[in-house]
């Protein structure tokens, strides 16, 4: 059975991050969707931006992404932010500030990669126009902040601007009911949300409720007068929490009959597989809603196929998908031959199912298209 240890919520926050590295499975090469949706947003992240308050050009203005893996789209959003800021002072007659930028997910974050990616910062004495010409030099300080989001990380009235893309799913922990096995919420015999009991979705709802509470009440301490946040979250638009849409396409069937697959062949115990759950909610619009005000979010795929005939590479793309968000995950619940074992099951089953996934994503982005839905911007008090 191997001698790896079950993942407690203790050790969660120290274990929890995206596939690192620039492999075949990393969050690196995975990410595409997640860039495609926040570029079809930029229009909604500028409004939110010219609704910040500019300061005097002698403070520095500082932004920062959470949750920013390791990948190139946090250093992009990062990009578009600052530059659409300094199109602000440049349309007042106002010479720009300085920029700093940081860079914040959890300890365990492939934070060497994501350095790698980031351009040289422009040498001194050259003018901001210059820089931002060069698309191979960046306008601002670049920093890394280890922590989680869910508490406090910065100095308060610190930060102008708050971005954070496809994030606050991830859950500070799994809910202890769900792996308590004299609770009725207990999720025996399966490893994620989707398709469990009533009364283990709700133990989940409340989680990421108490989690948002805490995310919103560090960010308002952080926040400074006149500066905004700009959130993308993973949802979902059925009222039923067991439907987790695009995250239960992605830790649903596949993801599960590959789990039983390892059971039933031996190769891992029931319990172990019960003592492992996915720590990721989508929340719905009114689960939202009642913790802050908001009027909607857009749906999308969870995926890119690049080859989306081929039932091989829809297979693939949803295993390797898959695998760079909860990889670090399941590799330390059952180690790295049992983890590849795995989702090579995950990646058979799905391509034996490549014309049905196919279907599924195409109706999730053409849901996208009915229910367009606007960002909201939360404002420092």
């Amino acid at each position: 059975m191997g001698d790896n240890v079950v993942v407690s919520n203790m050790e969660l926050e120290r274990l929890l991050s995206m596939k690192g590295g620039k492999g075949e499975g990393s969050y690196a090469n995975n990410s595409q969707a997640q860039a495609i949706h926040a570029k079809s947003m930029h229009h909604l992240l500028k409004e939110a931006l010219d609704g910040v308050q500019l300061q005097d050009p002698n403070i520095p203005f500082v932004v920062v992404d959470l949750g920013c893996s390791c990948g190139s789209n946090t250093i992009n959003v990062v990009d578009v932010i600052i530059k659409h800021i300094i199109k602000r002072y440049d349309a007042l007659g106002l010479d720009p500030p300085e920029f700093s930028a940081f860079f914040s997910d959890l300890p365990s974050n492939d934070f060497n990669t994501l350095f790698q990616l980031l351009p040289p910062l422009a040498n001194y004495g050259v003018s901001m126009e210059e820089c931002l010409a060069a698309n191979n030099h960046r306008a601002y300080f670049a920093a890394g902040v280890p922590g989680s989001f869910y508490r406090r990380l910065f100095p308060a009235r610190f930060i102008d601007v708050f971005h954070s893309a496809f994030s606050l799913h991830w859950l500070s922990q799994v809910p202890e009911s769900v792996m308590d096995k004299r609770s009725s919420a207990y999720n025996k015999g399966r490893v994620f949300i989707h398709g469990a009991s009533e009364i283990t979705a709700n133990a989940y709802r409340k989680q990421f409720q108490a989690d948002l509470a805490g995310f919103l009440s560090s960010r308002s301490l952080e926040l400074k007068r006149g500066g905004s946040m700009f959130l993308v979250c993973l949802g979902r638009t059925s009222v039923d929490p067991t439907d987790q849409g695009g995250a239960g396409l992605l830790f649903g069937t596949h993801f599960q009959d590959a789990w039983d697959d390892l059971v039933q062949e031996g190769l891992i115990s029931s319990e172990k597989r019960d003592s492992f759950n996915i720590p990721v909610y989508a929340p719905s619009l009114q689960d939202f809603k009642e913790v802050v005000e908001a009027d909607g979010v857009q749906r999308g795929s969870p995926l890119v196929v690049n080859q989306p005939g081929d039932a091989s590479e829809v297979g693939k793309a949803l295993a390797n998908t898959c695998r760079s968000v909860s990889g670090v995950l399941v590799d330390a619940h059952i180690g790295e031959k049992l983890s590849e074992e795995l989702f090579l099951r995950v990646e058979r089953r799905a391509t034996s199912h490549g014309k049905e996934l196919l279907e599924q994503l195409h109706a999730l982005v053409d849901l996208g298209k009915v229910k367009k839905m606007r960002c909201h911007t939360v404002s420092g008090a």
